[in-house]
């Protein structure tokens, strides 16, 4: 067993920050209206990865991948793939985002699989860096979440308007305002 620098935080410490931010904000404020049946149902697998460098975390990101394609949905629907040691900048961040669509698409799970992205800093474009829409995608921890497309599809054909949804979380997030988002006790960069 590796021995763990003091100054971060355990693997556990950084899944329990994750997965209160997932109850508290992304399932407490419906921020993805799907995100519930899949925590409640024990689907979503956690995996706190130790990469402490891109390549080593496109390699994870390729065996995750590899798993949750194999995986019963039943049993793993869908996977959040922490890395609290690299890619803590977010536009390094989002510049790797095109490596792990890359990625996707070399192992041929293009249209099966996707990777969507949450990040302490997270940026929406044409955003002010603390505009609070942008806490629709703020994690505590720099997130790849890895989505089977069947999820998606199946989730849009139960909403008339899934456009609606960043709308409805716009508002949510407007009507909660920065120090709303502060009461929820969550992790956030200082």
């Amino acid at each position: 067993m590796s021995e763990h620098p003091s100054n971060l935080p355990t693997a556990d410490q950084v899944q329990a920050e994750t997965q209160l931010w997932l109850e508290k904000a992304v399932i407490g404020l419906n921020l993805c209206p799907f995100a519930k049946s899949v925590h409640v149902n024990q689907r979503l697998r956690y995996v706190v990865s130790e990469a402490a460098t891109p390549e080593a975390l496109l390699k994870e990101l390729a065996h995750e991948l590899l798993l949750l394609r194999r995986s019963d949905p039943e049993e793993i629907e869908t996977t959040l793939l922490i890395h609290p040691q690299v890619l803590n900048d977010f536009l390094d961040f989002n510049d790797f985002l095109g490596a792990a669509d890359a990625l996707v698409e070399d192992l041929e799970l293009d249209g099966l699989l996707q990777v969507a992205s949450f990040h302490p800093d997270y940026q929406f474009e044409g955003t002010e860096v603390e505009d609070i829409s942008n806490y629709s995608n703020r994690s505590p921890y720099p997130t790849l979440h890895l989505l089977r497309e069947s999820s998606i599809e199946r989730a849009v054909e139960t909403m008339e308007d899934t456009d609606s949804i960043y709308e409805a979380n716009i508002q949510t997030l407007e009507k909660l305002g920065l120090e709303g988002w502060q009461a929820l006790g969550l992790k956030t960069r200082s």
